[in-house]
């Protein structure tokens, strides 16, 4: 009933303000996971800030795509083939996604431009900067473009680190997405669950001072702290 719901009313987004189209993300979101029997638990500031900034975290799961804006609703950094898919892409482009293209590298520019206008716009951006999702228990590089906005614009860079546990306190990697799976296949699972926690741990900002490498690797690391899965080193290139 909630999928549907989301189906019927998002089509009209494109006629709503941008406090209307903020209000339905971030009532989507929490219905979602509310429906899903996933519980979020906010760790330090219940806010990630404003005024343009870089929202980033790992990423293990379609959860936390919506515990953040359950949280605070951000304009999310997408794939920019995610704009073909019925439905989910006319909301996300109604909701101000920010596209790009991670495949063709000589894109990677013009990707970093779109997010650095989202932030001088003053807009919370958020991104997964490994790209794809990780299991849990290892975890990918935080690839450096994401950054360069940041740095070009001087917009402070927000670290959440995710965890998952089961609602008696143990760690769960259930809720992971990875490999070959489906998205079917993953809700399925985690509605068989008899419930996920989510947690989000907000982290100090960082001020991006120095190069993109610096602050990648200072996100990797205070995220890497909490998580206790270290990300590598930073990739180069694709975001």
């Amino acid at each position: 009933m909630v999928l549907v719901a989301i189906a019927v009313s998002a089509p009209l987004l494109p006629l709503a303000t941008d406090r209307g189209r903020s209000w339905w993300w971030q009532t989507a979101a929490r219905a979602v996971l509310t429906a899903a029997g996933v519980r979020i638990v906010v760790t330090g500031p219940r806010h990630f800030g404003a005024d343009g900034v870089l929202v980033v975290a790992n990423h293990v799961s379609w959860i936390e795509v919506l515990a953040l804006s359950a949280v605070q609703p951000l304009r999310m950094v997408a794939k920019g083939e995610i704009r073909a898919w019925p439905v989910i892409g006319a909301a996300a482009e109604a909701l101000g996604a920010v596209f790009v293209d991670r495949a063709r590298l000589r894109e990677l520019p013009a990707g970093v431009t779109r997010i650095s206008s989202a932030l001088a716009s003053g807009s919370a951006v958020g991104v997964f900067p490994e790209g794809t999702t990780w299991c849990g228990a290892a975890a990918g590089s935080f690839r450096r473009a994401a950054f360069q906005a940041a740095v070009d614009t001087w917009s402070p860079v927000r670290p959440v680190a995710v965890t998952f546990r089961t609602p008696d306190g143990r760690p769960t990697r259930a809720a992971s997405f990875v490999g070959d799976q489906t998205l079917l296949t993953c809700l399925s699972r985690v509605l068989r669950l008899l419930g996920v926690v989510c947690e989000l741990t907000v982290l100090p900002l960082i001020h991006p001072r120095g190069t993109r490498a610096d602050v990648a690797r200072q996100a990797a690391a205070i995220i890497g702290t909490v998580t206790g899965v270290p990300h590598g080193d930073c990739r180069p290139a694709i975001m």
